[in-house]
């Protein structure tokens, strides 16, 4: 028996090292996050080159976050069954193709609203890569291991920092091209380096009925609630907030650019500190934590204080709430869903996550545009985060009861 185990780790060590796979996940989510948040930060920009309303500025950068939420459906699926050897290389490839449209083709509303369709497509990875470290990790690091791997969503802020930089001073063209630069290379090196763990679980059965099955476990909707308000919550306010403070503030879009990349920063920071929380204190704690503070900032965001220090202060609450959320509800899907399933589930939840941030950025700018105020957005923020926070120490305190029990 000694003699088989040993033999298991090292073919397992042949294959690849549990951290450098890691680091090759990581870096793969935080290329095509930063493909996929590319007309985030030029939504003032294009406001002013098309003409467009604030509703229509809000649908043009929502557009990628609905599409790369849904299709981590499709996509968690399929890695359950083809790895995410295949899966990482074939989606950053196939994400050039938006990149470089936007870049050189895109001069219409519909133009962009076509190119942010299939940009969405960037926003798929993170439902390649849990059920890929999942995988190479063990139950009690597994938490630490998804928070490093979904810091990856810092690639939002690479792109915040850049893409209104890059173009004023190389062109508009030049953020697109370089990062369809980087997503070829990042897709070559994947192809050559990235492993699948020989032992993984395999499910049987087609896509549908296994996703038909995902979608029968209570633990699916359940961990669907939590991560759209955690996920939802920071996609929201990385896709709205250069617009909302360069409207309810004045800043200059450079300013509010780099204002979000900060918020982007700190939320990206704290998501393994969620997540190694969540292996030390348990999942529960960490998210009730975050929501009650979530639900306190949103209230002060609401009456619009100051600029500095007061609002400065809440959104980087805000921020580092949002960030350990979305590692601790990671930590529970380790903790809940079977290994087999990871994916799939993983698929379901991810697109939750994606919906929640979906919306708020449209019902700002609805809100807005008719009642000239954003009070109403940031009330129904807190009462979300409120009732979140409640099912979470009630309901979802037993089942982690039960199942640690």
């Amino acid at each position: 028996m000694g003699t088989r185990s040993e033999g298991g780790v090292a073919a397992v060590t042949r294959q690849g090292s549990p951290g450098a796979m890691l680091a090759l996940a990581t870096v793969g989510f935080t290329v095509t996050f930063w493909a996929w948040a590319l007309l985030s930060p030029l939504g003032a920009s294009l406001r002013e080159q098309l003409a467009l309303t604030s509703f229509e500025q809000s649908l043009l950068v929502a557009v990628p976050v609905i599409v790369g939420s849904l299709g981590r459906i499709p996509v968690g699926a399929l890695t359950d069954r083809l790895g995410a050897r295949r899966m990482f290389p074939a989606v950053a490839l196939l994400t050039v193709l938006p990149v470089l449209y936007l870049g050189h083709v895109a001069d219409s509303l519909a133009d962009y609203l076509v190119g942010g369709f299939f940009l969405g497509l960037g926003g798929t990875t993170f439902a390649i890569g849990v059920p890929f470290v999942n995988a190479w990790y063990p139950p009690q690091r597994r938490g630490l291991a998804l928070g490093i791997f979904g810091a990856g969503m810092g690639g939002t802020a690479i792109s915040s920092f850049s893409t209104v930089q890059l173009s004023q001073a190389f062109g508009p063209s030049f953020p697109f091209d370089l990062v369809a630069v980087v997503l070829v290379i990042y897709a070559v090196l994947a192809y050559l380096m990235l492993r699948d763990r020989p032992d993984r679980p395999v499910p049987s059965g087609t896509m549908l009925g296994r996703l038909a099955a995902t979608l029968r476990l209570r633990e699916t909707w359940e961990l669907s609630l939590l991560y759209a308000v955690a996920f939802g919550g920071f996609v929201a306010f990385s896709v709205y907030l250069p617009t909302y403070l360069v409207t309810a503030y004045g800043l200059d879009r450079s300013d509010a650019a780099l204002r979000t990349a900060g918020f982007v920063l700190l939320a990206v920071a704290m998501r393994p500190v969620g997540g190694w929380l969540s292996d030390r204190v348990g999942p529960v704690r960490v998210l009730v934590v975050a929501y009650g503070a979530l639900t306190v900032l949103a209230v002060v965001a609401a009456f619009e204080p100051p600029l500095i220090p007061v609002d400065t202060i809440a959104f980087l609450g805000m921020a580092a709430a949002l960030g350990a959320g979305t590692g601790a509800v990671f930590a529970f899907v380790a903790l809940l869903v079977p290994p087999q399933r990871v994916g799939a589930v993983t698929g379901v939840v991810g697109a939750a996550g994606g919906l929640g941030g979906f919306f708020p950025p449209l019902v700002m700018g609805a809100v807005y545009g008719t009642v000239g105020d954003y009070t109403p957005g940031y009330l129904l923020l807190a009462l979300t985060a409120a009732a979140a926070g409640i099912y979470t120490s009630t309901v979802m305190r037993q089942r982690a009861q039960r199942t640690s029990g």
